[in-house]
């Protein structure tokens, strides 16, 4: 099958949705916003209220520690829900996630000139595992679990032989300062964060690529039939997800001024949660990353108040599974719910509104 043009694209999206590419239908919020705006607000209200637990918390400072905390699980978030979107699943991203972090930490040196060529390469190795993932699961049809399953032992297994359990090299000091250092009273990696928030957002609502991501999901069969190139979105979203993980390693090595082989274990769980907390379909093809991020805040928060608490692990493990999962229960199933009767009630008084704009005399007939 030839390659799919933008024109063509366009016009195979339409074919897909059933309507024209430009003709969305009016809505006051859609289903995607209202989660991020819910869990925002919840997030909030819950670093105010914290503030009863512990005079340390309500604070800018706990605010600003749960803007750095999240970004790990923001980025590697943004691949997760990139192959959610797609139906698919990837359990390799903790094994990748590790591996950024090693090559960050023992191949490229801590001097501002080596981030220059080492973040690409490194991004550029953990996207290719990805891909790999991707070809196999695309052409092979090899099932997402089972692969990225069996690609998150292989790299970890690798990572194990060649550092020997204890891996040897030097933070790069202009990645710590992305923590350390403070711009206007805050660290410059929640700038960073916004801007690629802002970024994502936009490939995923206004490009040819994040419509093709959100209809190949939606009915992978009626995309091949309208002519999208299935296979290669595939491949590539897995790439993403490669490389997302990487970056979140290369994040991790800046943080904690170094890096283990257990660098990534605590970020499967969260990845996953935050994107189905944040409102994106497990089955694929509906979601959007502001939820990611607001769920990445929300668990963030939940950590800070448990560990405030003095809980031991045990207990602070099971609170976490408890609130991810009320909040799997409430957002998922609950809040689609309630968009569609705010939406029916504002569609209802603006019909109101404009009816009675256009009836003589200010509405008496």
């Amino acid at each position: 099958m030839k390659p799919a043009s933008p024109g063509h694209a366009e016009a195979a999206l339409a074919a897909v949705s059933g309507r024209a590419p430009d003709a969305a239908a009016p809505r006051w919020i859609s289903r995607e916003d209202l989660t991020a705006l819910v869990l925002f607000v919840v997030t909030a209200l819950l670093i105010v209220a914290s503030g009863w637990i512990s005079p340390g918390l309500g604070s800018w400072g706990q605010a600003r520690a749960i803007l750095v905390m999240s970004t790990f699980v923001m980025v590697a978030g943004f691949g997760q829900q990139s192959v959610i979107l797609m139906g698919g699943l990837d359990l390799s991203i903790p094994a990748v996630l590790t591996l950024g972090a090693v090559l960050m930490f023992s191949h490229v040196g801590g001097s501002a000139v080596s981030l220059v060529w080492g973040v690409p390469l490194v991004l550029l190795a953990t996207g290719a595992i990805g891909a790999v993932n991707g070809v196999f699961i695309a052409l092979l049809r090899v099932q997402p679990f089972i692969m990225t399953l069996a690609m998150g032992i292989i790299v970890s297994s690798a990572l194990l032989g060649f550092t020997g359990g204890s891996p040897q090299g030097v933070a790069s000091r202009p990645l710590v300062g992305l923590f350390t250092s403070d711009w206007f009273g805050a660290p410059p990696i929640i700038y960073l964060m916004a801007c690629l928030t802002v970024l994502i957002v936009v490939v995923q609502r206004r490009t040819v690529f994040g419509r093709m991501l959100y209809a190949i999901g939606t009915s992978p069969e009626a995309a091949h039939i309208a002519g999208l190139p299935v296979k290669r979105v595939t491949i590539l979203c897995y790439a993403i997800s490669g490389a997302s993980a990487g970056f979140a390693g290369i994040l991790m090595v800046g943080f904690s001024e170094g890096a283990t082989l257990n660098s990534g274990d605590d970020i499967l769980i969260p990845s996953v949660a935050a994107v189905v907390v944040g409102g994106t379909s497990i089955l694929g093809g509906r979601g959007g990353y502001l939820g990611v991020v607001g769920a990445a805040l929300l668990l963030a928060t939940f950590s800070t108040i448990i560990s405030a608490l003095g809980l031991g692990a045990g207990w602070r493990a099971c609170i976490y599974g408890s609130v991810i999962l009320v909040a799997l229960l409430t957002l998922q199933q609950d809040l689609g719910l309630w968009s569609t009767r705010l939406r029916s009630l504002f569609g209802a008084a603006r019909l109101k509104s404009v009816q009675a704009s256009s009836t003589p005399n200010g509405g008496i007939s």
